[in-house]
């Protein structure tokens, strides 16, 4: 993916000034002057940033803007090591919101909707950015936050929500109640805007049938503004990144070397217009690709795509010398006759040896339940490498969460 004359043009605006207003930049680009960043190549000889410089620049290092132009602060949502602060001045504000009110417009929803925001508010960018491009676009806000899900499915039936924003282990949450409820003929949902994890195709059905609505996967990080940077269209043939506010390259994880569009690789993401905490050359983890050529959609080719995530780099476990992701236990449950989305991945050493076992939630029973069994082990030998102890259980039994579901357990360190 080339810069265009546009994003190259606000790229040099922006490097103008960069290393006088961020003390980050001052020390990361120390030997380098970026007015001679004229090309594709020389952009591409820029340092990547790390999740670890962001956190070694803990609280504010990454400011680039006076206090007084500050008006927000979020921070990333990871449970572990140093948080990452991210300062907002208003245009940063009004520019998110600006990305937000695209992705619902996108997805067919108008100031006529009625918008159940569920995921968490605060420190983390997942509802308040929901709420921001809501009010941008016009649109009633219902300003739920996760958990409760009396008062969810309440709000849901008296305010008669016709989108609900979550994570996608919440929507199923919420799908699941409905259903066991007989709620189904009570609920006026026509979209679903779901993000923050990655999920397969069995859940995004499950999902989609049990809440009868049309799912559209939205994209997004605190580093880079929040969710709302991109998101799919009526295509669902990949997200569309804004362009206008975000330039994207795929790069090979371990060599750091652009791939061409279409190969598989390692997002990493530059803002053009972020004021409080500009980023370049950002390495999100993400694993995905850049989808070629233009989509049949009213964005064409004018904001590129990226392709449903695989995962993160930095989420592969080994076991019986097999590297694996989620996304291929997920492929595997999806072709497995009988077995339902939800599964759990338990990792322990027995004795010196590695076992691995495939918790996966089925609603068959006795012979057949064995057979699915048998089936999933088999396929996820031909599949990944190894064979798991693959185990059955019944609906509902493994937990659901209101924010991001847990679905790795690795005992062994």
């Amino acid at each position: 993916m080339q810069l265009t004359n546009e994003q190259f043009d606000l790229l040099k605006n922006e490097f103008k000034t960069l290393k006088e207003r961020s003390p980050f930049y001052a020390k990361k680009f120390a030997d380098i002057d970026l007015t001679d960043v004229q090309t594709q190549a020389d952009f591409e000889k820029l340092p990547f940033s790390e999740k670890d410089d962001l956190r070694a620049a803990y609280p504010l290092g990454l400011q680039a803007v006076p206090d007084e132009e500050v008006v927000r602060i979020h921070s990333s949502s990871g449970t572990t090591g140093t948080p990452v602060i991210i300062p907002y001045t208003q245009q940063d504000v009004t520019d998110w919101a600006i990305q937000f009110a695209r992705c619902y417009e996108t997805a067919g929803i108008t100031n006529k909707d009625r918008i159940q925001i569920t995921p968490g508010y605060g420190l983390w960018t997942a509802g308040i950015g929901f709420q921001l491009g809501a009010e941008r676009l016009g649109a009633m806000a219902i300003p739920m936050g996760p958990g409760n899900t009396e008062k969810q499915l309440q709000m849901m039936q008296d305010l008669k929500s016709t989108v609900l924003g979550a994570t996608s282990s919440y929507a199923l949450l919420l799908a699941e109640e409905i259903n066991q409820r007989g709620l189904r003929d009570k609920i006026y949902l026509r979209k679903g805007v779901i993000g923050s994890e990655r999920w397969g195709d069995k859940m995004r059905a499950r999902i989609s049938n049990e809440l009868g609505v049309e799912i559209f996967d939205i994209y997004g990080l605190t580093e880079v503004y929040g969710p709302g940077i991109g998101i799919s269209c009526s295509e669902h043939a990949g997200m569309h990144v804004w362009s206008d506010y975000v330039y994207i390259e795929i790069i090979d994880p371990k060599t750091g070397e652009v791939l061409p569009d279409g190969e598989t690789g390692e997002l990493v993401l530059t803002t053009l217009r972020k004021q409080g905490a500009p980023l370049i050359r950002y390495r999100t983890h993400d694993l995905t690709r850049i989808i070629p050529g233009a989509c049949k959609c009213a964005h064409g080719d004018k904001h590129p795509r990226i392709d449903t995530l695989v995962g993160r780099t930095d989420d592969m476990f080994k076991v019986k010398g097999c590297n694996m992701f989620p996304a291929q236990v997920e492929d595997v449950i999806a072709i497995t006759d009988g077995a339902s989305s939800e599964y759990q991945v338990m990792i322990e050493n027995i004795s010196g040896r590695d076992v691995l076992t495939v918790l996966f939630e089925t609603a068959l029973e006795g012979d057949a339940k064995k057979r699915c069994e048998e089936e999933l082990a088999m396929i996820f030998k031909a599949k990944i490498g190894c064979t798991p102890d693959a185990v059955g259980v019944p609906m509902g039994e493994l937990p659901r969460s209101e924010k991001k579901t847990k679905r790795i357990f690795d005992s062994r360190y």
